[in-house]
């Protein structure tokens, strides 16, 4: 079918249009982003908490098979139990030394380490590209740095998802409720549809409790504490000992450390 002269003048008009107000939606998109940026690291101000966690692999992972913490943090905040791995729910879970570190692993990583079970969370970290990235906010971080999520707002789209570098997010694929074993009153159920993660046990910190995991660790390999306080358990440990982040590289300053 043939065109005329204005037909085709006017069509490309309109694709020029097009194509201009898809650059200019990219703009804008892009300078909201940037004077966004990333969340500023908390630091030590004056007055505000740092929850940090810091796992000590010479103890923790040295007793196979123990899954004390794992246990407890399900049970307290009703983490489904569902057979199928592919729609596996996990807030704590564990994997091998090299898998958790692999960017830091070396031919003479001692032997020892490797294949050690290795805790793993949400890392609760100063920039968190799982709150950047949510449209609803149903993802965000508390002043003192706990990365929370309003599973009221979340809307499935998995975002937070791919933003996460970690892995720590899960998304329900079914309704939870019919995978909980022994439901507790104490911590609201999820839906279908709706992301989850470790929350560091926002709701026990509240009330001055040590997060249910930490408390259930019977090997001492696991400490919680404000990084903003010099006499606290986990400054004092990080200052005496090496300790290991999740890549760190990436700058999401996660702040969940690992000695080893």
């Amino acid at each position: 079918m043939s065109m005329d002269r204005r037909e085709f003048l006017k069509k490309a008009a309109m694709a020029a249009a097009a194509t201009m107000a898809g650059k200019w939606a990219l703009q804008a998109l892009a300078a909201e982003t940037e004077e966004l940026g990333p969340h500023e690291p908390l630091g030590a101000k004056p007055g505000v908490k740092r929850w940090a966690m810091v796992i000590d692999l010479r103890k923790c992972g040295a007793t196979t098979g123990c899954t004390k913490c794992i246990e407890a943090c399900h049970a307290t905040h009703n983490v489904p139990s569902i057979p199928d791995e592919r729609h596996e729910i996990k807030w704590i879970w564990k994997e091998k030394y090299e898998h958790a570190f692999a960017e830091q692993i070396s031919p003479y990583t001692e032997d020892q380490m490797k294949g050690r079970e290795v805790l793993m969370l949400c890392n609760h970290c100063d920039s968190p590209s799982c709150v950047r990235v949510c449209p609803t906010q149903a993802t965000f971080r508390r002043d003192d740095g706990i990365v929370m999520m309003d599973w009221h707002r979340c809307i499935g789209c998995r975002y937070c998802m791919v933003g996460c570098p970690y892995g720590s997010r899960s998304f329900n694929f079914s309704d939870p409720r019919k995978f909980i074993k022994k439901q507790t009153a104490d911590f609201p159920t999820r839906a279908q549809g709706v992301v989850e993660k470790c929350t560091f046990c926002a709701e026990r910190i509240d009330k001055g409790q040590q997060p249910a995991c930490v408390e259930a660790c019977t090997l001492q390999g696991m400490f919680f504490g404000d990084l903003n306080d010099p006499n606290s358990s986990v400054r004092q440990l990080l200052k005496a000992n090496h300790s290991l982040r999740r890549k760190p590289e990436i700058g999401n300053a996660p702040q969940v450390y690992y000695l080893v």
